[in-house]
């Protein structure tokens, strides 16, 4: 597995390397300003990454305010690449808060954000086009036609779902289906050893209906890098910022001996084991200079063997609760007959979506 080895994303014919860039830090404006990085400063990281046959590039109107969005337009047009990478961008942030109608996901405010979007980036379009969140309030109806309009209209080629419930994402596709308007084909969502909560709706309905999952925060904000274990700085090294249970501070030392084990990091291990996770088609992965991205993209350069997986699965295996437990290996075998095994198919089945 290696970053120039692509990978269709959700059931589309759109290729995306394994690995994406992640440009959150890019600009040093806005929320993120204590952590960006001039255009300077990001021009090594994207070079790098395109130059390791890297395709698929990450932003959002939210970031550094904006600054993202127009230091990466700046950095595609200089590398004349903006043909040969897989742009993506996000929506619903507010953009001014004095108007009611400048954040949310409704109409209005989506066609306004991706058309200040492709001025900033620099474009006639973005190959990939996401809800950033879920708002609680505009219909999902109206999601989707919009996003329809904007396909039809040539602004966005494909269309795709970021931290929204299980249930929306499901909703959103089978309206879209129901419909014959644009499917999504991409679902955004926070994945790590130590945040696995999406196996449970999410990736699995991801698989069933075609949207391909790209994990953000694969080492949980550095968490999994073990530097705050050892006192290192970082966005989470506040300790009013920190929400680590005892459980997450036990799985490190698993991961550190996998990683031991194999010869390479502890960072290098989870983000792995976050990319070749069934459902998973990218991991998003940033970076503070193109030494540390090199470092990153080198987690695609081993196989964790299936022993050593085993260990890391089980140190950070959740256990269901609720009406999930009911789910399980062992209580769907009490409901069977006993010559019936969990995951058996009817005969002449044929999954409707690859697994990709």
């Amino acid at each position: 597995m290696a970053l120039d080895q692509y990978y269709l994303l959700g059931r589309s014919g759109l290729r995306v390397s394994r690995l994406a860039l992640g440009t959150m830090n890019f600009g040093t404006g806005g929320f993120h300003a204590a952590y960006g990085k001039t255009e300077d400063e990001a021009r090594p990281i994207f070079r790098k990454y395109l130059d390791e046959g890297g395709n698929f590039v990450d932003t959002a109107d939210f970031y550094t305010a904006g600054e993202s969005e127009t230091i990466l337009g700046r950095l595609i047009a200089e590398a004349k690449v903006r043909d040969r990478v897989v742009l993506t961008t996000k929506f619903t942030n507010s953009v001014d808060p004095g108007d009611p109608n400048a954040g949310g996901n409704g109409r209005k405010h989506m066609i306004r954000a991706l058309e200040a979007s492709l001025r900033r980036l620099g474009t006639d379009h973005v190959d990939l086009f996401l809800l950033h969140t879920w708002d609680r309030l505009t219909p999902v109806e109206e999601v989707v036609r919009t996003l329809d309009d904007l396909v039809r209209a040539g602004k966005i080629r494909y269309a795709g779902l970021s931290d929204v419930p299980a249930w929306y994402a499901a909703r959103a596709q089978s309206i879209a289906e129901s419909n014959s308007l644009s499917p999504m084909i991409n679902l955004q969502l926070p994945y790590s050893l130590v945040q696995r909560q999406i196996e449970t709706e999410h990736v699995p309905m991801g698989q069933e209906l075609g949207l391909g999952v790209t994990a953000w925060s694969p080492l949980a904000g550095g968490f999994l890098t073990g530097k705050y274990r050892d006192g290192g700085s970082g966005r989470f090294s506040d300790p009013a910022a920190q929400t680590w249970t005892d459980h997450d501070w036990q799985l490190l030392k698993p991961l550190e001996e996998v990683a031991g084990k194999l010869g390479v990091t502890m960072a290098q291990v989870a983000i792995n084991w976050v990319a070749t996770q069934p459902g998973i088609a990218s991991a998003i992965v940033g970076a503070s200079s193109a030494a540390q991205l090199e470092t990153t993209m080198a987690a695609l350069e081993f196989e964790i063997p299936a022993e050593l997986r085993a260990v890391l699965d089980e140190a950070s295996a959740l256990p269901p609760a609720s009406v999930y437990r009911m789910f399980t290996a062992q209580y769907q075998n009490w409901i069977v007959t006993p010559d019936t095994k969990v995951g058996d198919k009817p005969a002449g089945y044929a999954p409707a979506v690859r697994n990709w």
